[in-house]
């Protein structure tokens, strides 16, 4: 499937591009609120469904770095709905179109591409708004379905036989009923490939107060303007735990005795014919070597 790292990468835009220009609106925020954005790419079924979650901040810091409350209130979304679909298209198809005009887009028909953008641009786009969350777990449990998660979890699988497997899912289309579809092998791994992410693509981004740069010290600073408890500090997680997180296994065991725990004394790589010590080196994307003293 080509065209999924810039199609996804435009859900993104799109999606925040939306959010933005309406916070700054007064009659919203009137400020930069903070946004995180999940891709998910498949339905209960396994089919393929691109679409991103957004959670937003119920408010934003102004140009000034004060906190500004959002202005709806009484159970209305943060902003109106029609305004938010309107958006989204235009910019979502505006792009899809220059991305065709440049060259960006790969392609085979370009009369049944161009009808497609003709189908879509007549039809009424549809976003799918949540009302405020009751709180920081509510938002933990939230993330955490979308986030770490394959498209489909071990629980989830009734049979697997020589030729088929069953799985439940949720039919949203019949009131949300659980039922049981089977699937051959071809057509489950068919399904389940069209889910996994083009080598290196970010599948959760931050973006408005939360952005990347210095966006801890802008954090600290909306917990103390809201009187909030201080931010954590960030944890460094040794590479040893990481991989015990995702494999299991503990490196540090020896590999003889399976008892002791194996220490680590230090690094050396192989450089220009002889072992380096990492320590001697000036830094990680120039290799080269101190000089001794005499």
């Amino acid at each position: 499937m080509c065209n999924r790292q810039r199609m996804f990468g435009l859900l993104f835009k799109s999606a925040q591009h939306t959010l933005l220009t309406l916070a700054k609106d007064d009659r919203y925020i009137g400020a930069v609120p903070g946004i995180v954005s999940i891709l998910h790419t498949n339905g209960q079924d396994l089919n393929f469904h691109p679409h991103v979650h957004n959670i937003v901040s119920g408010g934003g810091m102004s140009k000034d770095g004060v906190w500004v409350k959002e202005k709806r209130s009484n159970g209305k979304f943060l902003f109106p709905r029609r305004s938010m679909e309107k958006m989204y298209k235009g910019y979502f198809i505006s792009h899809l179109r220059k991305y065709i005009t440049t060259g960006e887009l790969k392609y085979k028909d370009k009369a049944a591409l161009q009808n497609i953008l003709s189908i879509i641009d007549k039809k009424k786009w549809n976003v799918y708004a949540k009302a405020p969350f009751g709180g920081p777990a509510q938002i933990v449990e939230y993330l955490g379905r979308y986030t770490h998660k394959v498209a489909i979890t071990a629980h989830r699988i009734i049979s697997i036989d020589d030729k088929n497997i069953s799985f439940r899912y949720k039919d949203y289309q019949d009131g949300n009923k659980q039922k049981v579809m089977t699937l051959s092998h071809v057509e489950f791994l068919r399904r389940f490939e069209q889910h996994i992410l083009p080598k290196g693509f970010v599948k959760i981004r931050h973006s408005g107060y939360l952005h990347s740069k210095d966006k801890m010290s802008r954090i600290a600073e909306v917990c103390r303007q809201l009187q909030l408890p201080t931010p954590m500090p960030r944890v460094a997680i040794p590479t040893t735990v990481r991989l015990m997180l995702q494999t299991g296994k503990d490196v540090t065991v020896c590999p003889v005795c399976r008892i002791g725990k194996l220490q680590l004394v230090r690094t050396m790589i192989f450089y220009n014919g002889r072992l380096i010590d990492v320590m001697q080196l000036r830094n990680r994307g120039s290799p080269r070597i101190k000089k001794q003293p005499a």
